[in-house]
This record gives C-alpha cells, structure tokens and sequence, in this order.
C-alpha cells in the first residue's frame, strides 16, 4: 500500500479507533466535525484512504457516508455464521438457522473466533446503543452475563438483543430506547443467553 500524508495517517488512526470504540466507523460528518474540515474535504480524504488501499468502502442507506472498512485478506479470513430467527430446543448454529456467513480478518478478533456468530437485528430497540434494525452484532457465545453487558437471550423461541441488569432475583433486559418498556423475567421464567454483543456490522 501507498504512503500515507500525515493528516491522512491522522484520520486512519481516527477511524481505526472510532470502529474499536463503536463498532462502527464514522461518517463523513463524524470525520469533519473532529478534524475541522468540510464534509467535503473529509470525503476527500477518505478518498485518498481508499485509492491508496487503506479503506473499502459500500453503498449504504443507514449512514450519511458510505459504510467504510478495513481491507481483509482472505488468507487470513474467519468465515463467522449469520443467524435468523433462532428455534426454541434447536441446536445454536444449527443450518436452519443460519442465514449465510461474513468474513471477518484474524486479525480483528480477539482469538479464533469459534465461539463467534452474528445475528441480524430486527427493530429498534436499541438504537440508543447505535444497533439499528437490520445491523448485524458479532456476538460471542456464553451462558452469563455481567451487568451492562449487551446480550442476546433467548425467550419464548426468539432471540432478543437487550441490555442485562438484575433487581433482586429477577433478569432486566432493558431495550436501549425510551419508547419501549424492559423485559422482567422473575424467577422460574425460562430465559437463556446465547452470547455477549461484542461487535456492530452496518451496511451488509
């Protein structure tokens, strides 16, 4: 790949920390606001990134910029499954529920990603976590959850994107918007985590 400017090294950190931060990268606006420039000088910019072969970039209608990303080389390429609606008593990556796959470089996670899946988000429950309806979370697979934590659960034959808390013996699964009310689940309801969110995928 081509060298760098400095300013252009700038906002390549910039977005590689902003997608750590967030799990998704920023837009255009995001970029203009932090460095002080146009949008337009920001697209500039993030023109350069890509022609130098530092960023991807996709069409897509959920962001004011197009959706960015880090190039993946394929050698080093983790095919991680993407989940539809998830059976009660079904086995977790089990085929009828897998929607397809995502490749994801080694490099970005955190080790061999066999315990990692993804699941397409319907609705907009959280969007005060910044996860929209049709977002895609990277999710790695544990039985628990700490306080805090973004799950996603199990309940009654659906999986549900929520965040954990508990009051007393009983489960909260709080959405991440004001319109809706959180889950209570007192003790003997069946609940189960499937995972902890761990990541945000837009634009796919």
């Amino acid at each position: 790949m081509r060298e760098l400017t400095q300013r252009q090294g700038e906002i390549f950190r910039f977005i590689q920390g902003f997608v750590q931060e967030h799990g998704v990268p920023p837009t255009v606006r995001e970029l203009g606001g932090r460095f002080k420039i146009s949008p337009r000088g920001a697209f500039d910019h993030l023109r350069a990134l890509e022609r130098k072969g530092y960023l991807h970039r996709r069409t897509s209608a959920r962001r004011t910029s197009r959706v960015l990303s880090l190039p993946v080389a394929r050698s080093s390429a983790r095919e991680i499954p993407i989940l539809g609606r998830i059976s009660a008593g079904a086995p977790l990556l089990a085929l009828e529920n897998r929607e397809g796959s995502l490749s994801i470089g080694a490099e970005s996670l955190s080790g061999k990603g066999d315990d990692l899946f993804a699941l397409r988000v319907r609705g907009e429950s959280m969007v005060g976590a910044h996860i929209l309806d049709g977002d895609l979370v990277l999710v790695r697979r544990q039985p628990s959850a700490d306080a805090g934590d973004i799950v996603v659960a199990m309940m009654e034959g659906e999986a549900t994107v929520k965040r954990f808390s508990r009051e007393g013996k009983n489960i909260i699964l709080k959405p991440e918007n004001p319109a809706m009310t959180p889950i209570t689940v007192p003790p003997g309801q069946e609940v189960r985590i499937l995972g902890k969110v761990v990541g945000l995928l837009r634009g796919l």
